[in-house]
């Protein structure tokens, strides 16, 4: 029967209307399945619920052979069809990113403490990879902030950079190794739900403060200052800064403020004018070839302004035999690879799954994590440091037309041909040009239309992302993240433990119930109490669900009035919310059933899942839990049957 709209204009207290239904419906059993079955489908809904092997099926041995291959190298989907149109489009977005890169990269790996030659390194040999296993064609890849700092800050806890170079470079590479064993495992035990635990909340307040702590650890370089704290916290480096105005060059400060300000204007003028990417884009690279000449001509370098000096030419030595699994920093490699893992998977999906919404295409999450994770295992072997898809070169890569992960292997050729012969031009690039570009790129990880959008929707979510901002600048990066995810997992332990529950009334003219608050024109049914569950029952919140459904019973009866009976016949509890149960969820349907006898009360369920409905038919062939009289499909129509048995009671 389809339901009515109800006529709110009419509404009286003293008289509620009920549409009565025509029949009633019986809730039946799903069909039968082995424990096997059983287990069989709940493995393949939580591990593969995009059922990558539906394309095998029905095709022949020869082209399953094929897409197989494709499915594992999804460069072979793309490189069949490719074309010189495809190609020119390519090249133009890997030029424009390597101009990105080329700074960037250099300037990343000294925000993570190590040699700036790194960095290009970094930005060469994992692009290449990353075309051959990745499924986006807009993900541009090498070092980005964010891992570059942390790994950095994690590593100087225990390891000077300064005081012991080599070793600390040994355990970045045995950092990015195991990053890449987290990221791989991750993708091939299909795991990936795991990064879902770092939520929105989480990241935007993390990547703000992440941000203030990188641009506040660049003053160093803007300021000039030469004795500066290796602590991450806002007070010791605001200290610092203020302790060590004596260090002040302002020729320094002078090129820093220019070169800040040449950056935020390019910055401004693509984002109001996303046609002109190409000005934010080359930005970087523009600062970074005019203060070099500056530097060069007028000998700055003898006068208070640092540069980076002379730099290592050639491609990517080979680095595997600097990889330590033993001694006494194992336990810190292998922390600082799991979280630097965790956290460039979590940005370099969010990144590709962005622009492949904007595209109208899909990224393999599992595809992703595995090509991530192969690109930092071969790059620790190969001298590179974490990298994953940064946010600002895949802008810049889709707005320049990238077409396919060729584009990857353009930017990688050109970052090869400049470690073969342009490394002698960096020589007099000064240090405050790397500290200007850093800044410039982590402001836009500070989104504070996003935060305040959290604000006006979910509170908890807001404080979470507090906690994670002030967690970072106060504490440490990473303790900053652990809260953040601390809290959010509270929340959702708190959501499982104390389940939402709420009393439903009719909307009167139809069979329709609906929340009693929420929506005001509902009216209660005499002699009904009628409840419904919102989460699964278990273990965790049986007991809390007792209480509250013990508590409704007394609110209703103190609501009736103490000086005469309450009219209460039935307690109907609603389960078509409730996706699961478990033998605790059980126990308490029967301690419900018993209570209410007592109180001369009858329990009725509404309308229970498969699953549910199996677990309480076996519990009730062993211990008489529930009749079938007293299961309903709809609270409509339990109420209608029920009020009938009552009115046939009275008449006779």
């Amino acid at each position: 029967m389809e339901p009515t709209e109800p006529n709110v204009n009419n509404l009286s207290s003293s008289s509620i209307e009920i549409s009565m239904p025509m029949e009633y419906h019986k809730v039946v059993l799903p069909p039968p399945r082995s424990t096997l079955q059983k287990l069989k489908n709940r493995f393949k809904e939580t591990f593969f619920p995009d059922d990558p092997l539906r394309q095998f099926k029905g095709q022949p041995l020869k082209r399953k052979w094929i897409l197989g291959a494709q499915y594992l190298f999804p460069m072979l989907q793309w490189g069949p069809k490719y074309s010189f149109k495809l190609f020119k489009s390519d090249i133009v977005s890997g030029l424009t990113i390597a101009s990105l890169a080329i700074p960037q990269g250099i300037s990343y790996a000294k925000l993570a403490n190590l040699p700036p030659i790194i960095g290009l390194y970094s930005s060469f040999v994992p692009p290449l990879v990353y075309a051959l296993f990745g499924s986006s064609r807009d993900l541009a890849v090498g070092p980005v902030s964010i891992t570059s700092l942390i790994l950095g800050s994690m590593l100087r806890q225990e390891v000077s950079p300064t005081k012991e170079p080599l070793l600390f470079l040994q355990l970045a590479f045995t950092s990015t190794f195991f990053a890449g064993i987290v990221q791989a495992s991750l993708g091939i035990l299909r795991l990936g739900f795991i990064i879902d635990f770092l939520s929105k909340a989480t990241l935007i307040g993390f990547m703000a403060g992440a941000a203030i702590i990188v641009s506040l650890q660049q003053l160093k370089a803007l300021l000039g200052i030469e004795h500066f704290t290796k602590q991450m916290g806002l007070v010791p480096v605001l200290s610092s800064v203020f302790h060590t105005t004596k260090e002040w060059s302002w020729q320094t400060i002078v090129m820093g403020f220019c070169s800040l300000l040449l950056l935020l204007v390019a910055r401004h003028v693509s984002l109001k004018r996303p046609k002109l990417f190409w000005v934010s884009a080359g930005a970087p690279l523009v600062s970074v070839i005019l203060s070099t000449l500056l530097v060069f001509a007028f000998k700055a370098q003898n006068h208070g302004i640092s540069v980076i000096g002379k730099l290592q030419e050639g491609v990517n030595p080979p680095s595997w035999n600097m990889l330590t699994f033993h001694g006494s920093h194992l336990g810190l490699v292998l922390k600082t690879g799991l979280i630097t893992g965790i956290i460039s998977l979590t940005e370099g999906i969010a990144v590709g799954r962005t622009f492949a919404a904007i595209r109208n295409y899909q990224v393999d999450g599992n595809k992703e994590m595995i090509a991530m994770g192969l690109m930092n295992i071969v790059g620790s072997c190969t001298s590179c440091y974490v990298t994953t898809g940064a946010f600002s070169r895949s802008a810049v890569n889709h707005n320049a037309g990238a077409k396919t992960a060729a584009s990857n292997i353009v930017m990688a050729v050109t970052v090869m041909v400049t470690l073969l012969f342009l490394m002698p031009l960096f020589r007099y690039t000064p240090n405050v040009i790397l500290g200007a570009i850093i800044v410039t790129a982590v402001i836009g990880l500070i989104d504070i239309p996003a935060a305040f959008l959290i604000w006006k929707i979910d509170k908890f979510d807001f404080l979470v992302l507090v906690c994670a901002f002030l967690g970072v600048i106060f504490i440490s990066v990473q303790n900053g993240l652990s809260i953040a995810v601390g809290m959010s997992l509270f929340k959702i332990l708190l959501q499982i433990c104390r389940p939402k529950t709420v009393m439903l009334g009719n909307i009167p003219g139809t069979d329709i119930y609906r929340n009693l608050h929420q929506y005001k024109e509902a009216r209660r049914i005499p002699g009904f109490l009628i409840l419904s569950v919102e989460s699964p029952i278990n273990f965790a919140n049986s007991n809390y669900l007792k209480e509250r459904i013990s508590r409704w019973l007394e609110e209703y009866e103190e609501e009736e009035g103490v000086e005469k009976h309450s009219d209460l016949q039935f307690v109907i509890l609603d389960m078509t919310a409730v996706s699961a149960i478990d033998t605790s969820g059980v126990s308490l349907i029967k301690e419900l059933k018993k209570t209410m006898l007592k109180r001369g009360l009858e329990l009725v369920l509404i309308n229970p899942v498969g699953e549910v409905m199996e677990k309480l038919q076996r519990a009730n062939q062993a211990q008489d839990i529930m009749p079938a009289d007293c299961l309903y499909l709809t609270v409509g129509e339990a109420v209608a049957s029920l009020s009938s048995m009552i009115k046939g009671k009275a008449s006779i």
